[in-house]
């Protein structure tokens, strides 16, 4: 982090002047700093420091009313519109169950928020230690405001805490060789699964990376696919109106849209949905590996299309709609099929 603040701030400032269409994302990277060092050089001014009391603020999202959930990572962004409802914690994840807003949080990977005044929006932000965003939340024009007013009041941070990241690289984790997997039983496993959640304990108790498991799945449970098979799959569920669940996510939060997809809107390098309640933001150009994968589950196999970036992280899942107890709709089935035949 720069030694003075106020340094930041004049370099954020005049780059701002000078290029008034990047993102605040998009200029700390220029900057070579992170998203909440940027944000933290208008503390006092359009930004206030919240309480490092995630649990609690989220519990009081609901008197906000009608707002915009942004859940992204690297290469996808995912704004979904409504409100937050059915909100619950368990040590190991938050739970937000809404019919619009659907998310899986996981609070050990938050460590800063902020109250935001920006371009006439109003919003709380959440970020991870190295001051990578993990979630916001933005006010419509229908949100209560004075809700809003009373929750950033109640949780703002009065200390004067100098805002810290790491900025140190993090290793990525190495993969075991292939060799070194138990490959008959993870595959064993794989075919045994009874929920498609289990996969994520797979993941750990064979000590496998998720592209190195779709390598190393069961003979017909995952296929690597083109690009194309995924879009030609977006546009027939458009065209078509098959409900889906997109999932798009980073450590700290995965949001979860679902319902139909109808306008499509490609330009440049983006895959674009830009619906009234939800739009994503798809970077094509960044996209290395796409999957069609079925997993087992009581209620029969579950397809889903999964795009992945050249380090093997995950940027979006897409299934057909389904909730536990229903089988998966046989429109997405039949479609994922023939697709990625």
């Amino acid at each position: 982090m720069e030694t003075l603040t106020n340094t930041l701030k004049t370099r954020y400032q005049e780059y701002k002047l000078a290029n008034p269409k990047r993102r605040i994302r998009e200029i700390a990277d220029d900057l070579m700093v992170s998203e909440a060092e940027l944000l933290a050089t208008g503390l006092g001014e359009t930004v206030t420091l919240l309480k490092k009391d995630f649990e609690n603020i989220l519990q009081q999202v609901n008197n906000l009313g009608y707002v915009m959930a942004l859940t992204r990572n690297e290469y996808c962004v995912s704004e979904r519109k409504g409100v937050y409802q059915n909100i619950s914690f368990t040590p190991h994840a938050g739970l937000v169950l809404g019919e619009d807003i659907d998310l899986r949080l996981f609070l050990q990977q938050w460590h800063l928020g902020f109250a935001v005044k920006e371009n006439g929006r109003e919003s709380l932000q959440f970020f991870d230690k190295q001051g990578v965003a993990i979630h916001k939340i933005y006010l419509t024009d229908t949100s209560n405001k004075a809700a809003y007013d009373r929750l950033v009041l109640q949780f703002q941070d009065t200390d004067n805490h100098e805002i810290i990241v790491d900025t140190s690289e993090k290793p990525a984790s190495a993969e075991l060789p292939d060799t070194a997997i138990e490959t008959v039983a993870f595959q064993d496993a794989w075919i045994a699964m009874k929920d498609s959640h289990e996969f994520f304990g797979l993941l750990r108790k064979f000590k496998l990376s998720r592209t190195q498991a779709l390598r190393l799945a069961p003979a017909g449970y995952a296929k690597k696919v083109d690009l194309q098979s995924f879009q030609t799959i977006a546009e027939t569920c458009s065209g078509q109106q098959i409900p889906v669940m997109i999932f798009v996510g980073n450590k700290g939060c995965i949001q979860i849209h679902s319902g139909n997809i109808t306008k499509l809107v490609p330009m440049g390098p983006w895959f674009n949905v830009l619906d009234p309640e939800f739009n994503l933001h798809l970077r094509e150009d960044f996209v290395a590996e796409v999957w069609h994968v079925i997993k087992p589950s009581t209620d029969g196999d579950v397809n889903s299309i999964e795009l992945y970036d050249a380090d093997g992280e995950m940027i979006l899942q897409m299934f057909g709609k389904r909730k536990p107890g229903i089988p998966e709709l046989t429109e997405w089935r039949e479609l994922v099929n023939h697709t990625c035949k």
